[in-house]
């Protein structure tokens, strides 16, 4: 986000993004399933290696013109257009506008297409995006943890 807004248009939302840039959004299935009563978002999504992002943040791109591909270990998992996502990023950030004030310097990962998978401990996720770069990490075994 480049601009503080809260319960704003899609207009105005779309005034107030930044930039773009790629993100690895992981999420731990076996954590957010573990207990039936409750489910644990923020614990599923916030272990190390997880939610990395960059190179880099691009200004000044159309993101309808972007395509994101993913790869694991060197094979393409994933391939798709901006374009084809149910919501547009404007339309996200006023969505999430309208619960909680957004600020300069938040970051809103904006979801994933089909292809997305189960990883293993010393994966390596690429995440590409033309116009922005390659975003690219090893993945953390939970297992690892004890978790």
């Amino acid at each position: 986000m480049g601009k503080t807004c809260c319960n704003v248009s899609e207009e105005v939302a779309s005034a107030s993004i930044f930039g773009y840039t790629c993100v690895n959004d992981v999420t731990a299935l076996e954590l957010l399933q573990r207990d039936a009563s409750f489910a644990q978002w923020c614990r599923a999504k916030s272990c190390d290696s997880f939610g990395v992002f960059g190179p880099v943040i691009a200004t000044g791109l159309d993101a309808q013109t972007l395509t994101v591909k993913t790869l694991l270990n060197g094979k393409e998992r994933q391939n798709y257009s901006c374009r084809d996502m149910i919501f547009t990023p404007a339309q996200i950030v006023s969505m999430i506008s309208r619960e909680m004030t957004l600020f300069a310097g938040d970051v809103i990962a904006c979801g994933t297409s089909t292809g997305a998978g189960p990883l293993r401990s010393g994966q390596v996720v690429e995440v590409v995006i033309d116009g922005i770069g390659s975003l690219r990490n090893s993945f953390d075994s939970l297992e690892d943890k004890n978790i």
